[in-house]
């Protein structure tokens, strides 16, 4: 860290691997698997960067070359024909700029709409090119938790990768407006380039009936980030359904089936990383992804046999994904064998390391690590260095205790993470500019576990509990339920 005062002098890597710590032989793994499309199986404790190692997979994938679309079958309505269309091939992006529409400037736009569409920064509120991911002036992440579907450590750099409208979530806003006659009308505020362009009600219902005279839906879009996390996903969430209508097909009142497919996770991260963390808990789940990794497609049915979506079915939706499944040690044997035997007969089980030597390469990266975690949160001030010092040495403290390492740094960085987000909290309610040491500090002493606070207090858990209890009783006995 020589020359280092802040954590403004730390450069990030472009790289998103480089963005990985301690974790050397799984990431040369992760290179194999990119290059080569094989499945992983991340094996480890929480927080050690299963997930951000699945990110950074996705990253370095090829960008999605195929929409994936239904299309309204005249013939058989409950049948939707699915259409894959390469890149070259899409006429949307095309027939979209044909829209007619007033352009206005960003700064003549509403405060929010401005601000939804990517380019005004939700902390500062400073304007900017959309392009830009983090606030030229206040140096915050300037798409704030409101209008981001995603967050991710990588979020600064998937523009450099995917097109910057994949990245920002919003690219119509919706608003009200009162007409002369005090009527309400709506208008849409779509991004194009630098400009907005305003379009009105007619303009709505016109572009309405051309899309409705194509008769078809895009379940798939090109433009798409190729990760999909589907931690906890129920069956419908990763594998797809059909909305029910009580009208059911009905051709005035009722919604055609091919406007009612859902994607699945598994169709979502056709060409990308489909992330499971957690694996073992998706229990029967677990054979429908050894289904859709085999067959690298899997249909679209109604789910529900009570719906009007039950008897709709779309065959043969692509999802040909890298899969990356995720677990505890202790729940390894909870994983289908068929699901494992497929991961090692076309990728790797890796198990992640919980801590990584003491070296002055090794404290470095902590020192990135801080970085990162600051410019991720956006809403903490940087680190002096005697604060990242004092960070590195708490994460030998937790590799000497945790895992009984000596001479070591932990790799369990989300209760680091944790530490830096109280610390720079601890700084911006303190007024101070940076993150200090006694925020570090202090920071120690407030993120300590419940155990940890209890045992302070009441000298062991049992003794807790069995003062909780008696105060419990007497309250009852007050209240006269005793």
């Amino acid at each position: 860290m020589d020359g280092v005062e802040t954590t403004r002098d730390i450069k990030i890597p472009k790289d998103p691997l480089e963005r990985i710590i301690g974790q050397g032989k799984a990431v040369e793994k992760v290179k194999i698997a990119i290059k080569q499309r094989r499945h992983l199986l991340l094996v480890g404790p929480p927080g050690i960067g299963k997930s951000m190692l699945a990110q950074a997979l996705s990253l370095k994938l090829p960008a999605p070359k195929e929409e994936v679309r239904v299309l309204h079958n005249p013939e058989n309505p409950d049948r939707p024909i699915l259409e894959i269309v390469k890149k070259e091939d899409i006429k949307s992006v095309a027939e979209e700029e044909k829209i007619e529409g007033d352009f206005i400037t960003p700064s003549n736009a509403p405060w929010f709409v401005a601000e939804q569409l990517g380019f005004r920064c939700h902390s500062c509120g400073v304007l900017s090119s959309p392009n830009e991911s983090l606030c030229p002036k206040c140096n915050s992440t300037k798409f704030s938790k409101s209008n981001v579907k995603r967050s991710s450590p990588f979020s600064d750099i998937i523009t450099d990768i995917f097109d910057f409208s994949v990245r920002l979530p919003e690219r119509d806003v919706a608003a009200l407006k009162e007409d002369k006659d005090g009527n309400e009308t709506i208008l849409i505020y779509q991004r194009v380039g630098d400009r907005i362009r305003v379009i009105d009600q007619k303009t709505i219902e016109k572009f309405k009936a051309v899309k409705e005279k194509k008769q078809m839906k895009v379940l798939v879009p090109i433009n798409r980030i190729p990760f999909v996390q589907a931690t906890g996903a129920s069956e419908t969430e990763l594998l797809g359904d059909v909305r029910h209508d009580p009208y059911g097909s009905h051709p005035e009142i009722g919604t055609q089936p091919y406007l009612r497919v859902i994607a699945g996770a598994i169709h979502e991260a056709h060409e990308g990383v489909l992330f499971v963390d957690e694996l073992p808990h998706m229990a029967d789940l677990q054979s429908f992804i050894l289904t859709a990794m085999q067959n690298k497609n899997f249909p679209i049915v109604g789910r529900n046999p009570m719906s009007a979506g039950a008897s709709v079915k779309v065959n043969a939706v692509p999802c040909d994904f890298v899969f990356v499944g995720a677990c505890n040690i202790q729940d390894i044997n909870k994983i289908l064998n068929p699901l494992r035997s497929r991961i090692l007969g076309n990728g790797y089980e890796i198990l992640l390391e919980t801590t990584m030597p003491d070296t002055k390469e090794n404290m470095d990266k902590i020192a990135q690590f801080v970085t990162q975690e600051i410019l991720l949160d956006g809403r903490i001030p940087h680190a002096k260095i005697d604060a990242i010092e004092e960070i590195i040495e708490e994460a030998k403290r937790k590799a000497l205790i945790i895992d009984n390492t000596k001479n070591a740094i932990t790799l369990r960085l989300r209760e680091l993470g944790g530490l830096i987000r109280l610390s720079g909290d601890l700084a911006i309610f303190e007024k101070s500019e940076f993150i200090e040491k006694q925020h570090v500090k202090k920071a120690l002493v407030e993120c300590r576990p419940i155990e940890y606070q209890i045992k302070e207090r009441y000298g062991s858990m049992f003794n807790g509990l069995e003062k909780d209890s008696v105060i419990e009783n007497q309250s009852q006995n007050v209240r006269g339920y005793g």
